[in-house]
């Protein structure tokens, strides 16, 4: 995957020449639209013939050297224009107001791929009533979010050249260039660790292990100022990870419990993240339906996007000690495999009946969850996990269903959530529910039945957080197939890198 270049400048419009030069425009009072002085006589036909409203997401493209205008200080010297509209926002909340920016960010992307433009100059300016600072910060999330491509495996056809993606976007602004700088950057981290988890997800189970999972956080660890521990599985038997052992039963690729640390000098808090590698499905014993089962490629989004957030970390440094494991294996049915009616004994001695083998996810998060809060004692844990069919019934594609035993942390999370436009859902976390995963022969089962599915699984991974403050994001619905957007493509969305670093950069 190509990375895309940033530079800010506060060079006068009017002189920029080459590539495309975008500006934003807004619905003000009774639909007028409003924008730069700039761009004004260059809309005055369209705006005439009401061919543009500054609806969200709508689009123009211009060509200054055909339009005359009367007033030369006001010409511009850019071969295309484009104005992009932001719909109506000055009766939006904050968080609308952003998604508005990050989504014409997706839409400028989606131009640029159709007319092959690589070189863009964004304008802004006041029109937002954002600090520079802020509007620059979301918008070149969403054009770099939204200029994703996965061509791997896929032959070029010559005739059609691949459009490769823009190489460079210049930010153009009148003051707070500094500001400006800073935030970009961070925009563009963020951005590209999205594109590392995207690009994990894409990869098929013969290319994406385990010890992939564990070759990636090496190499991560080499090229930032990481701290990497793999326990393989020689090690994961001497220590007990019975939960992680069982699953990988009936595999021929062996598991890895993946270790990355972040340590800054000053430690405000320490937060540990937990993602499910569940790098493919195929339900073990309990077998899954054919159909469609080459989608569980997907179920180790969860262990993605905590591995792709350490990799955001990385880059913006929060005073946050963030320590990250990633149990990974896949779920198969060769001959040693897990069966239904065995009995297992976790990390921290707590035996669960296994009544489904396709309910592995909660298994190797328990291990995980267990000995990580035992070894690292961290101020809170959050879990992110494909995890159960039940929450896309519950939510669909559009919300993350999260639980956990404490409302300041869940409610944390929901708030990050809520400015990446990565939606959480809260569902309930009450005793009555762990009555359905009482076992006559073990301290729990590992399912309980299909009511509440999503809830009993919470339900099974709370007997391994002890009084941790802990959440658990389910992400089964969200992370393929995420609400339609400018700057999500089809397939793996990425779903919460964005999330945990803002909730992680704000602690």
């Amino acid at each position: 995957m190509h990375k895309t270049k940033v530079a800010v400048s506060e060079k006068n419009i009017n002189l920029i020449k080459g590539g495309l030069l975008i500006f934003f425009a807004i619905q003000g009072e009774d639909d007028a639209v409003v924008c730069s002085d700039l761009v004004l006589p260059y809309l005055d036909s369209l705006l005439e013939l009401k061919d543009f409203k500054a609806g969200a997401n709508e689009r123009v493209i211009l060509y200054p050297s055909q339009i005359q205008v009367k007033d030369k200080k006001r010409s511009l010297l850019a071969d295309r224009l484009m104005v992009v509209g932001l719909g109506k926002l000055s009766d939006q909340e904050e968080h609308l107001r952003i998604e508005a920016v990050r989504s014409a960010g997706g839409t400028i992307s989606k131009a640029c791929e159709t007319l092959k433009v690589k070189d863009v100059k964004l304008v802004c300016d006041d029109i937002v009533g954002m600090e520079r600072a802020a509007m620059a910060h979301h918008l070149v999330e969403g054009v770099v979010l939204g200029d994703y491509r996965f061509k791997k495996y896929k032959k070029e056809d010559p005739d059609t050249p691949t459009f490769e993606g823009i190489s460079e976007i210049t930010v153009c602004v009148d003051t707070q260039a500094g500001k400006v700088r800073k935030s970009v950057a961070k925009a563009i981290s963020i951005a590209h660790a999205v594109h590392s988890a995207r690009n994990m997800a894409n990869e098929p189970g013969n290319s994406w292990t385990a010890t992939d999972f564990a070759d990636y956080a090496l190499k991560l660890a080499e090229e930032k100022e990481l701290t990497c521990r793999i326990i393989d599985k020689p090690k994961m038997k001497k220590l007990g990870l019975r939960g992680i052992l069982a699953v990988n039963q009936g595999s021929a690729e062996p598991p890895k419990l993946v270790i990355l640390e972040y340590s800054p000098a000053k430690k405000k808090k320490s937060v540990m993240l937990v993602g499910k590698g569940l790098t493919f499905d195929s339900g073990g014993v309990s077998l899954k339906p054919a159909a469609g089962m080459q989608n569980m490629k997907m179920d180790m989004c969860g262990g993605a996007a905590v591995l792709a957030t350490m990799q955001a970390i990385a880059d913006l440094k929060p005073d946050v000690h963030v320590i990250a494991l990633i149990p990974a294996t896949d779920n198969m049915s060769g001959s040693s495999a897990l069966k239904p009616g065995d009995v297992i004994r976790h990390y921290n001695d707590v035996t669960a009946e296994i009544v489904n083998t396709d309910a592995e996810g909660r298994i190797i998060l328990g291990d995980a969850l267990a000995y990580g809060i035992e070894k690292y004692e961290p101020d809170c844990v959050i879990d992110v996990a494909t995890l159960t069919g039940a929450v896309i019934i519950g939510l669909g594609h559009h919300h993350s269903g999260v639980l956990g035993n404490d409302d300041q942390l869940v409610d944390g999370l929901i708030d990050a959530g809520q400015t990446c436009s990565e939606p959480l859902w809260r569902l309930p976390l009450t005793k009555e529910y762990e009555k359905q995963i009482e076992s006559d022969v073990a301290d729990i089962k590992n399912t309980g039945g299909r009511d509440a599915g999503t809830i009993t699984a919470a339900a099974y991974l709370k007997n391994f957080v002890g009084d941790t403050p802990w959440a658990h994001l389910d992400i089964a619905g969200t992370a393929w197939d995420f609400t339609e957007k400018s700057y999500i493509p089809k397939g793996p969305s990425g779903i919460a890198v964005r999330t945990l670093t803002e909730f992680i950069c704000k602690k």
